[in-house]
């Protein structure tokens, strides 16, 4: 119809939820008390560490399961190696900024945690675990034969490689947590 007036559009208004960090009494018992063990170990509760606190069960078993990942058969080295590749693929800042301080805690410079990322060390063993660790990531599990052959060449077996696994799913767990929450980053940042 000539002249008619279009009808206004109506915008829907989004309620956005913001997850904050908790407090201590804002979390259930069981959670209370990982915190307290949490703040005699390190000092203090990681942001992260407090938000999965929402559900006392999954702190309870990521803390023991991230705990004995890859334990005993990659050292504490190798583990954060491998964690700063998968938090590189999946942008987890929280992560990336973790797990540099932790790679520095086990001796690695800034310029090593940030090519431990890039699986670009030169180091044979790393680079093989960070490359299989970015491809892993990347393709879902379905990597080349190449990537995967370099890490039985570098020493390690089928024991490890369920391992590795391991510590891929339990550094995914909290990059996945990071991503919807978008928790303050309570570590030194990194670029």
């Amino acid at each position: 119809m000539a002249g008619a007036k279009e009808p206004k559009k109506q915008y829907k208004m989004e309620t956005v939820t913001n997850i904050l960090v908790p407090t201590k009494d804002q979390v259930n018992a069981e959670s209370q008390t990982i915190f307290n063990q949490l703040e005699s170990q390190l000092g203090f509760v990681p942001n992260m560490y407090a938000t999965i606190g929402y559900s006392s069960n999954a702190l309870s078993n990521i803390l023991s399961f991230s705990g004995e990942a890859g334990k005993g058969t990659f050292s504490k080295r190798e583990i954060e190696a491998i964690k700063l590749a998968v938090s590189d693929v999946n942008n987890c800042t929280y992560c990336k900024a973790a797990h540099t301080a932790m790679a520095k805690m086990n001796g690695f410079s800034d310029e090593e945690a940030l090519k431990l990322r890039k699986a670009s060390i030169e180091d044979t063993k790393l680079n093989a675990l960070t490359t299989l660790a970015r491809e892993v990531s990347e393709k879902s599990g379905h990597v080349s034969e190449e990537s995967r052959q370099r890490f039985f060449e570098a020493g390690f077996d089928e024991k490890a490689l369920i391992d590795f696994v391991a510590v891929i799913t339990a550094v995914t767990f909290t990059n996945y947590v990071h991503g919807l929450t978008q928790i303050p980053v309570d570590f030194p940042e990194v670029g």
